[in-house]
């Protein structure tokens, strides 16, 4: 059983940056790949943003390419998501979630290739 927890999320004006994280713990996360999922309401949970579990491939949804980075500590267990350049659209409820290890990581878009979910953290871009 593994266990994640996120923070950093928050109110932040358009054009503004957070940082969420990412701690896992229970088992040795550091073995796992890991993603970044959002959702708003009514609307699907959707990919934003993945990591190998040595950080040496890094995977965004064409949305936040760019304005987004992800990066990992394993030392730490934590993987972390840098927010730059918020847009209203980006108002959502961001997960992280490891992503299965039994597969390669060809479907890191897709959230049934992940096995555990945090909790989430809100995130809310004003105009």
């Amino acid at each position: 059983q593994v266990q994640l927890a996120e923070s950093g999320g928050g109110l932040v004006q358009a054009g503004g940056s957070l940082r969420l994280s990412c701690v896992a713990s229970g088992r040795p996360g550091t073995l796992y790949a890991m993603g970044w999922f959002r959702q708003a309401p009514g609307k699907e949970r959707e990919f934003v943003s993945a990591i190998s579990w040595n950080g040496d491939n890094t995977y965004y949804s064409d949305s936040v390419k760019g304005r987004f980075t992800i990066s990992r500590e394993n030392r730490k267990n934590t993987v972390d998501l840098q927010m730059n350049s918020l847009k209203p659209e980006d108002t959502a409820v961001y997960y992280c979630a490891t992503y299965s290890p039994t597969y390669p990581l060809d479907r890191y878009s897709d959230p049934a290739m992940y096995d555990y979910w945090g909790q989430g953290t809100q995130v809310t871009v004003s105009s």
